[in-house]
């Protein structure tokens, strides 16, 4: 496995050909239900689960973003199903997280579907937690909060720093459509591409520098573009040839070199 590279090829069989334990972080959207087209390639999802928990290192994470699709009036449940496997295969079910978007309304008789699943996976406990944190609306300002915030090793009674923030919980809202998503116009060359602060934020929150973050399932590069600008090496693999090579435009801009082939 060779860090900074996109491989074009089923990333089951990629992944298989590396040694344990490789990788810090994977931030992924596979292809769900039949709701994306992905050139006609079969989604092997227990092969590809059981070779992310290989591969993993103690105490990584797998962000996998995924939705459902409606069928027949019903909803799939897929999301929930490759949960439970995934903890079948040894990680675990670190959080359930939402990625909610703001999307214009549809016309269906139901509620209309604004957010996927982010369900965060661990091996082990997560080795990294470089929690996102926003403004406080307001201050803390009774002796209760100064007492908790001496058990929790904080002794500032000026309520400064980070007394005025906190972090964030586990509904992220991104806007999404065109210019929302990426100022790279070309991505949409694929047919699901989520936000890049998206994969910013889980990539901040999950590494630290000099780690080493996979995509399996690259598709348009969103979270390899993150990465590199992030100082973070990155690894991607794409069955596809026509999304590796937008792949590696995303994260090289004009010079695209070669991929690798499996």
């Amino acid at each position: 496995m060779n860090a900074n590279t996109i491989t074009c090829g089923n990333c089951a069989e990629v992944m298989a050909t590396w040694p344990d334990a490789c990788i810090d972080l994977t931030v992924t959207s596979p292809p769900y239900d039949d709701t994306r087209t992905y050139n006609g390639y079969i989604f092997e999802f227990q092969e590809i689960a059981k070779q992310l928990y290989r591969v993993t290192k103690p105490g990584g994470n797998v962000v996998w973003v995924v939705g459902d699709q409606t069928v027949n009036g019903s909803e799939t449940g897929t999301s929930f199903r490759q949960a439970l496997y995934f903890m079948e295969v040894g990680f675990n079910l670190h959080d359930t997280m939402i990625y909610q978007k703001n999307s214009p309304p549809l016309t269906h008789n139901r509620y209309e579907q604004h957010f996927e699943y982010m369900f965060i996976f661990s091996v082990g406990a997560p080795r990294v937690f470089n929690p996102i944190r926003t403004k406080k609306l307001w201050k803390d300002n009774r002796t209760i909060k100064a007492i908790r915030r001496e058990k929790d090793g904080s002794t500032d009674y000026g309520f400064a720093g980070k007394q005025e923030t906190k972090i964030v919980g586990n509904v992220w809202i991104y806007n999404i459509g065109g210019g929302h998503v990426t100022d790279d116009s070309f991505a949409h060359e694929h047919p699901a591409i989520f936000p890049e602060a998206l994969a910013r934020d889980h990539i901040l929150s999950w590494s630290n520098p000099g780690d080493i973050v996979l995509d399996p399932m690259c598709g348009s590069g969103t979270t390899l573009k993150m990465a590199k600008e992030l100082g973070r090496q990155w690894v991607g693999i794409d069955i596809s040839d026509e999304y590796c090579r937008l792949s590696q435009k995303r994260v090289n801009g004009a010079n695209v070199p070669l991929f690798s082939e499996a």
